[in-house]
């Protein structure tokens, strides 16, 4: 009983934790958040059915700019590196279903610094070859950066996306 009690009080913390910075955000509205303006809105709304429920289907469109003088940088020291905390904030709609392979959250992500590099090798005919690939060298959102995106979001009928925003830095 009492690991029972520990894990729900536990479990609890942890969502707490997660929505605890998280805020709502509606259509046409902005947010600033840690020198960051969020900014949510729909494009477009239609009616849909799909297996005998009827949904609204949005489009809508995120949007983060940097207004804080702080330039956000990731710089990459060897190839291949993966890196996966290029987020900047993330806009989750709670009452998005998820149906027909939608989305149901909005990832604003820096932006990558590809870097072309040439290189000489021998091909299979032994000839030497010069050729060039781009590499990703770094991610970055400087000051004065905006960063936009799109997402289809399908809740129930007659509601609108309930969306919170949170940043990821």
């Amino acid at each position: 009983m009492k690991n029972l009690t520990f894990f729900i009080s536990l479990t609890t913390a942890v969502f707490l934790g997660t929505f605890v910075n998280a805020q709502k955000i509606s259509d046409g509205q902005t947010l600033e958040i840690n020198g960051m303006s969020v900014t949510f809105n729909i494009l477009n709304k239609e009616s849909i059915e799909s297996g005998g429920k009827s949904y609204d289907r949005y489009k809508v469109s995120a949007s983060v700019k940097n207004t804080s003088d702080k330039p956000y940088n990731i710089r990459l020291s060897s190839f291949p590196q993966i890196v996966s905390n290029i987020g900047l904030v993330e806009l989750d709609c709670v009452n998005a279903t998820g149906a027909r392979l939608t989305s149901k959250k909005v990832e604003l992500k820096m932006k990558a610094q590809i870097i072309n590099v040439t290189y000489s090798a021998y091909d299979k005919s032994g000839k030497f070859t010069t050729s060039t690939i781009p590499v990703t060298g770094s991610y970055y959102f400087d000051p004065g950066d905006t960063i936009n995106d799109n997402a289809i979001f399908i809740v129930p009928q007659g509601e609108k996306p309930d969306v919170s925003v949170r940043s990821l830095k």
